[in-house]
């Protein structure tokens, strides 16, 4: 069983059917091909919850600065973590087709490894359409957020972050139940 759950499935085996979908069965596009906003109204409220997580790549002795909180911006977490839910909360205006939804709680949750820092977000609602992108956007600017308290201590002597790096964005889990 694959960690979404399906039995015999793969991550290609959804490509190769979204591939093939003809244009009147993608939600996302007119009879014409113009992009359009799905039309979620007539479906019923659910509470969903994602999970989305994360990683960025940084210096050993970056990590150790932060455990410290010896970084000269600030306290580099509790940053990523406001960073991180004002991301949530406004994934509708940043990407196009989706819907504003209620978020209705936020959880941020930060591992310090030796050379990285691994954030998870889990958003939940009580919607019509599900919150796997605010997770997603939930996590990514909260990395960004990780970078930009750091980079001064991350550049390399000509100013490059060779040692830097966002990685592994993906989400871990979706729920949904009906209300």
């Amino acid at each position: 069983m694959s960690e979404d759950g399906a039995a015999g499935s793969s991550a290609t085996d959804g490509v190769a059917e979204n591939a093939d979908a003809d244009a009147d069965e993608l939600t996302h596009t007119t009879a014409e091909g113009d992009v359009q906003m799905v039309d979620v109204g007539d479906k019923p409220d659910s509470e969903r919850r994602a999970v989305a997580a994360g990683e960025i790549r940084l210096q050993p002795s970056t990590i150790e600065a932060i455990r410290a909180d010896e970084v000269g911006k600030g306290d580099v977490l509790a940053t990523a973590r406001v960073g991180a839910i004002q991301a949530v909360k406004h994934t509708w205006e940043t990407i196009p087709m989706c819907h504003q939804i209620p978020i209705t709680n936020v959880d941020t949750a930060f591992d310090l490894g030796e050379d990285r820092i691994v954030l998870r977000v889990a958003v939940e609602t009580t919607g019509k359409t599900g919150c796997e992108m605010e997770a997603l956007e939930g996590v990514t600017t909260g990395l960004n957020v990780v970078w930009d308290m750091v980079k001064a201590v991350e550049k390399d002597d000509e100013g490059q972050y060779p040692d830097t790096g966002i990685e592994n964005v993906r989400v871990l889990q979706k729920e949904k139940r009906q209300v």
